[in-house]
């Protein structure tokens, strides 16, 4: 009789072990899920234009596709309020500054692209986008750059033949979730009131660095301490994507 009741007790005991393992084997997976919906629906390739909003991140992100004279007042308020950021650039412009490029680079802040020349995807054939892709990776390449992952589609015109070209080039497509329009120079508390009233966690927020606007670098001396108050803590796109957990290999 003993036999048996420490038979039972034996399975049972295995049993809870199977279960508990075929737990923690269905609950990786579903965090391996959890991350796919970031760049892809139902197997179709979409961009990010919102992080987690669970956590207390926000992603500065600014365009350049031309000038050399407006980005170092912005490097200048990132390093003085320690804030760092993710800089989209297109390949032509990055070939012409590489100086600036390493600028970016040793502020710790993120170089993600633009295409090469920055015109519009939505009007180009699919051979076309792979084209000026690979012309932008190469252009980046030969500035020691080769591990960009990130993609804004110049413009942000875009649709879905456009995200499946990029994903076949392995990039992912980044958009953003606010966007104060500080490209059109509205005046700098309308650019510093369109962020604070609407930012929040997991937001990426549009901004530029090229020599159009001229109101952007005197915004972010209200609206980096301004959303530091608002407990957000500022984070580049990869750091983003995984949870602020990424880090510059410099780091």
């Amino acid at each position: 009789m003993s036999f048996y009741t420490w038979k039972i007790e034996r399975i049972k005991r295995y049993s809870v072990i199977i279960i508990l393992a075929l737990f923690c084997a269905f609950m990786m997976w579903i965090g391996q899920r959890s991350q796919l919906p970031v760049f892809s629906n139902d197997g179709e390739a979409k961009a990010l234009s919102k992080g987690n909003g669970d956590q207390p991140f926000i992603a500065l992100t600014f365009n350049i596709s031309w000038g050399n004279e407006k980005v170092h007042d912005i490097l200048e308020k990132l390093k003085t309020h320690q804030a760092k950021a993710t800089f989209f650039l297109s390949g032509n412009w990055a070939e012409r500054h590489p100086d600036i490029v390493e600028d970016i680079h040793e502020g710790k802040h993120e170089i993600a692209m633009m295409g090469y020349e920055y015109e519009s995807y939505s009007k180009m054939e699919p051979e076309q986008i792979r084209k000026d892709i690979q012309k932008a990776k190469e252009a980046f390449e030969k500035l020691g750059f080769e591990d960009i992952n990130y993609l804004r589609p110049p413009h942000g015109h875009l649709n879905q033949e456009v995200l499946s070209a990029i994903e076949k080039e392995g990039l992912e497509t980044v958009q953003w979730s606010l966007n104060p329009r500080d490209w059109e120079n509205p005046g700098t508390n309308a650019i510093i009131n369109q962020v604070m009233e609407n930012s929040s966690k997991g937001d990426i927020i549009l901004l530029h660095a090229s020599d159009s606007i001229k109101q952007t670098a005197k915004a972010l001396e209200v609206i980096i301490p301004g959303l530091k108050q608002k407990d957000l803590e500022f984070v580049t796109i990869t750091e983003l994507v995984n949870g602020g957990q990424a880090k510059n290999k410099e780091e």
